[in-house]
């Protein structure tokens, strides 16, 4: 999207993987400071998942090798720093995160970081999925044990796509959004609509499992966004399963 705009944009990563024509790749192990300093950029999206060393020493060798921070930069998060709840009321941005493991408490550690280090707008979005992101799909073909009363939210690919290209260039970003459609569900209903559209039997329960799981308020994204092009896993599950049939 922003290359179809005039745009120059730089993929920074470990890997020499194939990148979609027109990025240019940057090799490097931000575990380390970077053997050579990084050109001045307008925006910069961090897409880093949690682990060793840790997003503060990560993003701080990304300081370190710009030679100013750039006017904009978008840290993606996770719903997951909501693992502890609360669970008896819809979150909001407006909730504070309480995280209790590793990787939750990595990721929210990353959020204050890159706010202290770059003014970062945070997105924290849920169960992505889309084309390639196709694990629900999978579990019920697999007739896979599912909790059933699993609190779910989940957002399509394209629309987390968009929403970061609205949050690169509107002026005055929210300073957080969830990343969340406008239709959280039990684990059940999702699971037995798509069931409905695949033909097959709904994946069993298990009994032994609790209820679990947020629910999330979408309505902050709604508003920056405008309308969304997959409100709901309805429309988002059913035009991949129609995909998948015509392969």
């Amino acid at each position: 999207m922003l290359l179809a705009d005039g745009g120059e944009v730089l993929a920074l990563r470990r890997s020499d993987g194939i990148l979609p024509d027109g990025v240019i790749g940057i090799r490097a192990d931000l575990a380390e400071p970077l053997a050579e300093p990084l050109a001045a950029v307008d925006a910069m999206v961090v897409t880093l998942p949690p682990g060793d060393p840790g997003y503060r020493v990560v993003l701080g060798h990304v300081a370190d090798a710009l030679p100013s921070a750039p006017a904009r930069t978008i840290f993606v998060s996770s719903t997951g720093v909501f693992e502890a709840g609360p669970f008896d009321r819809t979150i909001t941005e407006a909730d504070e995160p309480a995280p209790t493991s590793d990787r939750a408490r990595g990721l929210r550690d990353g959020e204050l970081a890159a706010q202290e280090l770059f003014d970062a707008v945070i997105v924290r979005p849920a169960g992505i999925y889309g084309p390639g992101r196709e694990f629900l799909l999978r579990q019920v073909r697999e007739h896979a044990v599912v909790n059933r009363r699993r609190r779910t939210n989940r957002i399509h690919e394209t629309d987390l796509v968009r929403t970061l290209d609205v949050l690169l260039r509107m002026p005055k970003p929210p300073a957080l959004l969830h990343g969340v459609d406008a239709a959280p569900a039990p684990l059940g209903e999702v699971v037995a609509f798509i069931a409905r559209e695949l033909g097959l039997d709904v994946p069993p329960d298990d009994p032994a499992a609790g209820q679990s799981g947020t629910l999330l308020d979408g309505t902050l994204l709604r508003s920056v966004l405008g309308e969304m092009q997959y409100p709901s896993y309805t429309d988002g599950y059913a035009e991949m399963i129609r995909g998948s049939r015509t392969e």
